[in-house]
């Protein structure tokens, strides 16, 4: 009977997950309304911050610009032919002014702004809107350090510093600045629906980590991350990267960070005793999880983890705390990793944080807070600073000597969460217990 319930609970679990997932013409609908609302409300401020009047953006069709792609419309899986967009700030705050020099008007989002029977030159006709409207600054995407402000090629560089005059293309500034903000700063309406993703992440990993999915001394992790892929499609989504699922465990086996973060485990038979790890990550409403949690394979006549695991587990959740509590306005990412792996050694912890932005892009545009490899900090990225309304994916592992296995373990961790400018609030909580798995029915 035990066992037909909590089948019954999880095929109940995996519907619900299905169920609060909306139809492709109802997810449709609310992503243009969530463009809406950035165009309305998000951008303009960015513009004023960064004092920058008049951004272009371009991209071919199936060589899109990283941020104009997030710019098109539901129904656009891509730009079409040479698509070139033109976003004007008049000032005194009055609207954008959203211009495609295109064939077609970019959905509602953009207005048709050429006309190829008047100007056959699609290059002057954007050349003519901008000497229109006289910008003082002219943004483009390029940058050398953020590959996700760096959308405009070379070609299009070219074209466009050519047929610009001489006092124009003084102007011409790198959009860096702009492209981080809109990509890295979250709508009103995108953090209503943001929890409910990092839910069904949570609800498919706490099922991957089951008895479900996993029987003890049968089950491999390659049957658990298919499970992963399967289900993730099942419910009309779909993962932004390949999930993994490892295993430490009582052996000789020595824990390497090189090939723990650049290279796949392999295929290896879930056993009792097994402290095992998932990364994870789905897409939903243009929107990205990543998330990383623990379960435990019970040993017959183990009710709960051991002790030991279950303290490694705890100083996992202080060093997120300590993160955490330094995050603020204006500090750069480096700031925040110097200062959090200082504290947490100081509290005995050994900590490794590579934390990152979230939303668009797993691995979104933002102040990078560490790498697994650069502990010391990053250049350039590292260095920019924080803004308020951000989200980001708390990475980081804390290692722990395991006395009844005679080695250190490392509790991976990863959890999605929100900056409103004053406190960090995860998205859908975080791990605080391990999810356990029986290794026999009876139990």
């Amino acid at each position: 009977m035990k066992r037909i319930m909590f089948l019954l609970l999880t095929l109940y679990n995996i519907s619900a997950n299905a169920n609060s997932v909306l139809s492709m013409k109802e997810r449709s609908v609310l992503i243009d309304n969530i463009l809406e609302q950035r165009f309305n409300d998000v951008l303009p401020k960015i513009m004023e911050r960064e004092g920058i009047d008049m951004w272009v953006l371009m991209s071919r069709e199936y060589n899109e610009d990283p941020v104009l792609k997030t710019m098109l419309p539901s129904t656009w899986v891509s730009a079409r032919r040479h698509t070139m967009l033109v976003i004007y700030s008049p000032g005194n705050g009055q609207p954008l002014e959203r211009l495609a020099v295109a064939r077609y008007a970019v959905g509602s989002l953009f207005k048709k702004a050429w006309d190829k029977e008047v100007e056959p030159n699609q290059w002057k006709a954007l050349k003519h809107i901008i000497e229109t409207r006289n910008p003082s600054k002219i943004a483009i995407n390029t940058s050398d350090a953020f590959a996700l402000a760096d959308g405009m090629t070379s070609t299009e560089y070219n074209k466009f510093t050519t047929v610009l005059s001489k006092e124009l293309k003084s102007r011409v500034v790198s959009g860096e600045s702009l492209s981080i903000g809109w990509l890295e700063t979250r709508s009103e309406l995108e953090m209503q629906y943001y929890p409910v993703l990092t839910q069904i992440g949570h609800s498919l990993i706490a099922t991957a980590f089951s008895n479900e999915v996993i029987t003890p001394n049968v089950t491999t992790t390659d049957d658990v991350v298919w499970w992963l892929r399967d289900q993730t499609r099942a419910i009309g989504l779909t993962n932004w990267f390949h999930p993994t699922v490892s295993i430490q465990r009582k052996n000789n086996e020595v824990f390497d960070q090189v090939n723990a973060f650049s290279k796949r485990p392999g295929e290896n038979i879930i056993r009792p005793g097994d402290l095992i790890h998932v990364d994870f990550g789905i897409t939903y409403l243009r929107l990205n999880t990543d998330q990383q949690q623990h379960a435990y394979v019970l040993k017959p006549g183990e009710k709960d983890a051991p002790a030991s695991l279950k303290k490694a587990l705890k100083a996992g959740n202080q060093l997120q705390d300590i993160l955490t509590s330094n995050f603020k306005v204006g500090r750069t990412g480096n700031a925040i990793l110097s200062m959090s792996r200082q504290q947490a050694i100081e509290q005995g912890i050994t900590p490794a944080i590579y934390t990152h932005p979230l939303g668009f892009h797993g691995h979104a545009a933002g102040p990078t807070i560490g790498m697994w490899d650069a502990q010391e900090g990053v250049p350039v990225k590292g260095d920019y600073p924080m803004f308020a309304q951000t989200a980001y994916s708390i990475e980081l592992n804390a290692a722990s000597f395991i006395e009844q296995w005679n080695k250190e373990i490392r509790i991976m961790l990863e959890e999605d969460a929100f900056f409103d400018g004053t406190s960090v609030k995860y998205l859908d909580g975080r791990q605080t217990e391990f999810h356990l798995i029986h290794s026999s029915e009876k139990q």
